[in-house]
């Protein structure tokens, strides 16, 4: 049995009663004139069918506790196949998602309505689908679309949102989806080498982006987890600095957030190093208080603990140790964000809350930074960290973070 059969069976089996769960692949999104956005898949749908293709559906019912599943797609298409190359042929979408059987996405709403019209005398009946959305203006995806179509056509239809029955499962990672996630990390340290020994002063930002990028093709990965952050100087005190474009100094230190995939899974690791290869003391100095916090965090997560009380961690570390540094405004003016956050399919993984507390196969980062503006230093250090039974796993612990290591590979390993 695959993997995504058994993700799929602790789902449905994870709902009481007669139930039918519905989840989008997604479309894809015309950009201008001819040419769309490159697509994504959504993520609910790759993690339970381990299918990649725009305009799918998969469907799960669960009738009398007798369980079927089938994927809904796009049919061959000769003029398709001439001008973009051929749609995945259903045996093939079977093969990879071992569902019951591959029907022609046209008659979803049709097959929804013979199973409807079998069950309507069951008041508890229900159909979950994937409501997710961020923020109240954007587009309404396939999902609340074809929820909206549902509750119009029959309005008596007890409709759910998947969310906290793919939560439970997508939060806790398994062997596989660890492998991935380690794969991933591998591919961005070895990026991450690529972007030290080519950096110098005078350079551009960009430059290092580039570099990232290009190493990252020569790895054979065509995506990256999200946009780069290639920060220097006063910039890498702005959290999302994405311009990526400023002329790099002689004397700034260099912050990188960046992040590598892997069959989807999500890298995500912030370096800080000098431009020049050579830390200032000042910088040493406020980078040992941000290194011995992350370690102090990474002694400390293990289950039975909340991200809340790591973040609490920080705080108290900084409130004790940045006056001893000349540091004497609140800690909030120094930093502001919180210590990390789930990681998984998503760079920004599906959330149990700040509150909740961790359990063993839970993948977190821990990224502590330290802000100071009106020094034009911004450092973040980052590490993807596996939540074990009585600590954690780093999987991010063969990229260089302690100052000797940095300036001995900034010395010896240049472009």
């Amino acid at each position: 049995m695959s993997i995504y059969k058994t993700r799929r069976e602790r789902l449905i089996n994870s709902y009481e009663g007669n139930t039918c769960v519905i989840v989008f692949s997604g479309k894809e999104i015309m950009k201008s004139e001819d040419e769309c956005y490159d697509f994504d898949v959504n993520r609910n749908f790759y993690y339970l069918t381990g299918l990649e293709r725009n305009d799918m559906a998969l469907v799960i019912t669960k009738i009398d506790d007798a369980v079927k599943e089938f994927i809904f797609a796009q049919p061959y298409s000769e003029f398709i196949a001439k001008w973009y190359g051929d749609r995945m042929p259903f045996e093939e979408i079977k093969e990879i998602s071992e569902v019951d059987s591959v029907n022609e996405y046209d008659s979803l709403r049709s097959t929804f309505a013979s199973m409807y019209n079998r069950l309507r005398r069951d008041p508890e009946f229900k159909v979950s689908l994937d409501l997710w959305q961020y923020t109240a203006t954007q587009d309404a995806s396939m999902a609340v679309q074809f929820a909206n179509e549902l509750k119009e056509r029959y309005p008596g239809l007890k409709i759910v949102d998947l969310y906290p029955a793919i939560a439970s499962l997508r939060l806790i990672k398994d062997e596989e989806e660890i492998k991935n996630i380690s794969e991933a990390i591998a591919t961005t340290k070895f990026a991450q080498d690529w972007m030290m020994s080519f950096i110098k002063p005078e350079t551009n930002e960009m430059m290092m982006e580039a570099t990232f990028d290009y190493a990252l093709k020569s790895r054979m990965c065509n995506k990256r987890a999200f946009t780069t952050i290639a920060a220097s100087g006063k910039n890498a005190t702005v959290l999302h600095y994405h311009d990526n474009n400023q002329v790099m100094h002689d004397g700034d230190l260099f912050l990188c957030d960046m992040g590598a995939t892997y069959k989807n899974y999500c890298a995500d690791i912030s370096r800080t190093f000098p431009v020049n290869g050579k830390f200032t003391e000042r910088q040493k100095e406020l980078y040992e208080v941000v290194l011995a916090v992350q370690k102090l965090v990474e002694s400390t997560a293990k289950a039975g603990v909340s991200m809340r009380d790591l973040n609490k961690l920080v705080v108290d570390f900084y409130k004790e140790e940045l006056p001893k540094h000349g540091l004497t405004k609140d800690v909030s003016e120094y930093y502001w964000h919180s210590i990390g956050h789930q990681l998984g399919l998503d760079t920004h993984d599906i959330d149990g809350g700040l509150g909740a507390i961790l359990k063993p196969g839970m993948v977190i980062t821990n990224e502590p930074g330290l802000y100071v503006a009106d020094e034009n230093i911004g450092i973040r250090i980052e590490d993807d960290l596996l939540i074990t039974e009585d600590g954690c796993i780093n999987l991010a612990k063969d990229l260089y973070k302690e100052v000797a290591d940095i300036e001995g590979f900034m010395a010896n390993y240049k472009h």
